[in-house]
């Protein structure tokens, strides 16, 4: 079945085969075909752009175009059985929605770090938009290994704001793009930061926040923060949202 919908779009001349973007695909939807990139099959391609972030020469975009929907059975059959995603317990009693005490924090002057997080649950699979935490919120899209690699994460990110936790390599993207948008319109957040690794996959979290607030009706900006693999700042940015 086609559609319109968000998929990859190659520019040929751009494009010099160097197949970076293969390594920033998950789904193995391109191949280097006759020395430029290919798009193998478009069932095999969810319109996220994790690959646009690995492409030196500017050669990916995505684009609304009518294209085969997006058929994850297929991509796991494609991938040989690799597991393409991990879906959430939602009944788990531990995702049960709780409001967490502030923490006194002068107690880090003599080393102890002290947690900043305000809410419980904190992965946006089980988030409900209508939770009163998230309000009106600051809201943080954290991809889940930066959670690890960014030391001063509380103390810089988490206080003030409410943990929405993804990993976009191992979640069906579409749900949480339209998961994140409900989000986004339902509770009126205030504003809305994306923390994510430099590793290719990750670069998907920011596209589908872009994704996201382009679906909803109420729109704010982003922020983007990228973390290096050794736990620093590589780079910041704000993206502001579409004009309505």
């Amino acid at each position: 079945m086609r559609k319109v919908r968000k998929i990859i779009k190659i520019d040929e001349e751009l494009c010099t085969g160097c197949g970076e973007c293969i390594k920033g695909c998950a789904e193995g939807a391109l191949a280097i075909v006759g020395g430029k990139a290919k798009l193998v099959s478009e069932v095999y391609c969810d319109g996220l752009g994790a690959c646009i972030g690995t492409c030196p020469a500017g050669a990916l975009t995505v684009v609304e175009a009518e294209a085969q929907e997006f058929d994850e059975e297929k991509v796991k059959e494609h991938l040989s059985g690799r597991e393409a995603s991990v879906k959430p317990h939602f009944h788990c009693p531990s995702a049960r929605q709780m409001e967490l005490q502030v923490r006194d924090t002068s107690c880090e002057k003599e080393g102890d770090v002290v947690s900043r997080l305000s809410h419980w649950p904190v992965k946006l699979q089980i988030l409900n938009p209508l939770s009163e935490f998230l309000k009106g919120c600051n809201l943080l899209l954290l991809a889940d290994c930066a959670a690890l690699a960014y030391p001063n994460l509380h103390r810089d990110y988490v206080e003030g704001r409410v943990v929405a936790l993804l990993c976009p390599k191992f979640s069906d993207i579409e749900e949480q793009v339209d998961k994140l948008a409900e989000i986004i319109e339902v509770a009126k957040i205030s504003t809305l930061t994306v923390l994510h690794m430099e590793v290719p996959c990750c670069h998907g979290l920011h596209y589908a926040a872009l994704s996201a607030v382009e679906k909803s009706a109420h729109k704010v900006s982003i922020e983007r923060v990228i973390i290096g693999r050794e736990g620093e700042v590589k780079r910041k940015e704000v993206c502001e949202p579409p004009a309505v």
